[in-house]
Parts: C-alpha cells; structure tokens; sequence
C-alpha cells in the first residue's frame, strides 16, 4: 500500500511538473520575428557599381584616346576609377566632363605637370586619375572628413574612399557598399584592384587616404577659377 502511495505520489509530481512547464511556455509573450534585411536601393551609387561585377573582368591601365563627353575604355576591363566613373554616369554624372572642366580652368591646381609632365588638361585620362579625384572632390565640397578614421560608423553606402595600395604601389578608389561583414559589420566595398569588378571586406586593407561622400540633385558649385598673375 506505501509502494503505491508513493508511486501516486511521484506521479503526480511529474505531472505537475510536466504542466507547469507547458502553462510557462504558453505564458511566454509572442517573440518578435527577426526583422528583414533593409531592400537594395537599386538606384543607389552601390547597386549601381554592382551592375559592373562579372562584366569588368580585367585590368587595364593603358593610355586609351576616348571621346569627349561620356567616353569609355571597353566595359570588360579599366581601372579603379573607372568603376566610380561609370557608377557616377548612372547617377547624371560625367566625372570625365565635370573634371576637365575644372582642370582647364585650373590646371595648376592639380598634379598633372609635376606627376605626369603634362602640359594641358587631357580629357582622356585626367578623370581617370585618384589624385585628381581627391582634389576635385575637396574643391566640390564632397569631402566627409579631413582625416579619416578607421569607425566603421562613419562610412556610409555610396561614399568614395581613396587609400593607397601599397601591394601595386598605387593610389586605389572604392565605393563604400550598403552590405557589411556578418560577424564584424565592417562595411563591404565594390571596387576594381586588379582582378575585374568586385565586391568584398578590403575597406581598411590599406591605409585611408580620403573619404568622400557625393551629393546628387544639386548643381556642381565649382570654386572660383584662379586668376592668372600678372607679367
């Protein structure tokens, strides 16, 4: 009769046991479902430089005599400012005009003399060149920082970074992407380095040289052209 008492007794303990747990699990409050991933801006400078990958497949730097305005080497390959010119064209931007404009103003606030011994604006390459970005870019305005940090915060989808890759040992431009590492949440960049159009984790492969942040909807407002000294 004590062994059954007992075994009654243990049973009713499972069941309680068993029940109170169900009655928890129903207490519970709903969990919110995880929230979706924000959609692609297809016109955003990111999805637009995206388009590029898997057609730029190669790396050229040669010299190539194109037309002015809206000229391009062959879109199968180019260089890193190529993905950023042919993103920006997406956007009613023609680096390649808006540049030559300025340099042929302003040739000697840019470079081209003392880097490449040139003698006049050149619309086939000047666009094509990072140094010539950078001062372009400082002199519309587009510059988010004057020195850039390494927070992956402050680098939004669609600003232009420029550092130098040491690796070639030259100055290389990307395009910030709207996608980030999983684990770090480093923000991934489209650019070209060498092997055609590309996406992937290289933002702080090398040091940060500028960072800029392009502004669409808006006139470009060039500085005023430098005066010619007098004789």
């Amino acid at each position: 009769m004590m062994k059954k008492k007992a075994l009654w007794i243990i049973l009713c303990i499972i069941l309680l046991a068993i029940g109170g747990g169900v009655a928890v699990y129903y207490m519970q409050p709903e969990q919110a479902p995880a929230p979706a991933p924000p959609a692609e801006d297809e016109n955003g400078l990111p999805a637009l430089a995206r388009r590029q990958i898997g057609v730029t497949v190669g790396y050229t730097a040669d010299y190539v005599d194109l037309e002015y305005p809206g000229g391009d080497v062959p879109m199968e390959s180019g260089v890193c400012t190529d993905v950023i010119i042919r993103a920006l064209r997406l956007k009613g931007l023609d680096l390649q005009e808006l540049l030559h404009e300025d340099i042929k103003h302003n040739f000697r606030r840019y470079p081209g003399r003392k880097l490449w011994r040139q003698r006049a604006a050149d619309p086939s390459i000047d666009h094509r060149r990072v140094p010539n970005l950078e001062i372009f870019f400082n002199r519309i305005g587009w510059s988010v920082t004057e020195h850039p940090t390494d927070n992956p915060d402050d680098y939004k989808p669609g600003d232009l970074v420029t550092c130098f890759d040491a690796a070639h040992g030259r100055p290389h431009i990307m395009i910030v992407s709207d996608r980030k590492h999983a684990e770090t949440g480093v923000p991934k960049v489209i650019h070209n380095s060498g092997k055609g159009t590309e996406e992937n984790d290289d933002l702080f492969e090398f040091p940060i040289t500028g960072h800029f942040r392009p502004v669409f909807g808006k006139p470009i407002q060039y500085p005023e052209p430098e005066k010619k000294k007098k004789k």
